[in-house]
């Protein structure tokens, strides 16, 4: 019985000692990948994990004149503050259509426009198409939304165009009327990021095997059915992915647009949660409310990933975790 237990005892730890040898020979082996990691590595921990220190503040009255011994503390008193004001619950209601719009129409448009694409047999033709709706993935902001603002005057040429269908009578002052805004800055994003948008369900697009759009073929299939029922399934767990991460920023509605867009006619329509945090926290001062509305919106971007993730999981799809 004495050799029984042992042996039992020495089994575990030969094994142990085998596994940290393995383990210890694969870092070894691995050596360069890891000393390449390490700047990436200290990049996140400094710029994304240190800086969550700084949550304290919402939990406390922020003075910056003060050591962090000597800030007042105040518990939920932020947090409370935010879900019983009217404005913040405005604005709540702005930031999520907002960014509700822009996630379905930033999906639909870029999945359409990669199945047309990939439609292209000229190659010229093809990479014309994408070159051009692509480029203006690279202009600023403040460049965007001064066309936008020039193409929706009153004289600008969305009207003079609308106006030569016969589709209006007269010029439509889009930007002064807060039930046009969602639209536009949905339309805004759209135009600014639907061909930058393509390029990885291009790229999804291409490692489809040939083979089925030659069965296909075979069988007498359309190009609409060779879409539907060969290109489509073949992106499918590519979609899933970038749906799940997508739903996790549904409150990244977007700022600039927003900010620069935005007037006194349609502020009811146009403030979203950074707009709100910029200007009744950081502006006069208030780092503790700005700092609950940030996270405020780190905990529902977790939770709504955590939850489209999971309804993948259940139904059978691709998932992230």
């Amino acid at each position: 019985m004495d050799e029984t237990l042992t042996k039992e005892r020495v089994v575990p730890k030969a094994k142990k000692r085998k596994k940290q040898q393995i383990t210890w020979s694969l870092v070894k082996s691995q050596r360069q990948l890891i000393f390449m990691s390490v700047p990436l590595l200290a990049y996140i921990i400094l710029f994304a994990y240190y800086p969550v220190w700084g949550w304290t503040m919402a939990f406390q009255n922020y003075k910056p004149a003060r050591s962090f011994a000597q800030q007042e503390w105040i518990g939920f008193k932020q947090f409370k503050f935010l879900f019983t004001d009217d404005s913040f619950l405005r604005v709540l209601r702005n930031t999520v259509a907002m960014g509700f719009i822009n996630l379905v129409l930033g999906f639909v448009t870029a999945i359409i426009l990669a199945l047309l694409l990939n439609e292209i047999k000229k190659i010229f033709w093809k990479r014309t198409v994408q070159t051009i709706s692509y480029l203006p993935h690279f202009l600023s902001w403040i460049i965007v939304t001064g066309i936008v603002a020039t193409s929706l005057a009153s004289d600008g040429i969305i009207n003079d165009v609308l106006m030569k269908l016969h589709l209006i009578k007269e010029p439509i002052l889009w930007l002064s009327e807060g039930k046009y805004f969602w639209g536009v800055v949905g339309a805004s994003h759209v135009w600014k990021e639907v061909g930058w948008n393509t390029i990885i369900y291009l790229a999804a697009m291409a490692a489809i095997d040939p083979a089925l759009y030659e069965a296909a073929d075979i069988d007498g299939a359309s190009r609409y059915r060779k879409m539907f029922h060969v290109t489509l399934p073949g992106i499918k767990p590519t979609i899933v992915i970038l749906l799940i991460m997508s739903i996790g920023h549904i409150l990244e509605a977007g700022f600039e647009v927003q900010y620069l867009l935005g007037n006194g006619l349609v502020v009811d329509w146009a403030e979203t949660i950074d707009i709100f945090v910029l200007k009744y926290g950081i502006a006069q001062g208030n780092y503790s409310l700005a700092t609950a509305g940030g996270i405020f919106k780190t905990v529902v971007s977790i939770t709504m990933l955590l939850l489209a993730n999971w309804m993948a999981k259940r139904l059978g799809e691709e998932r992230l975790l």
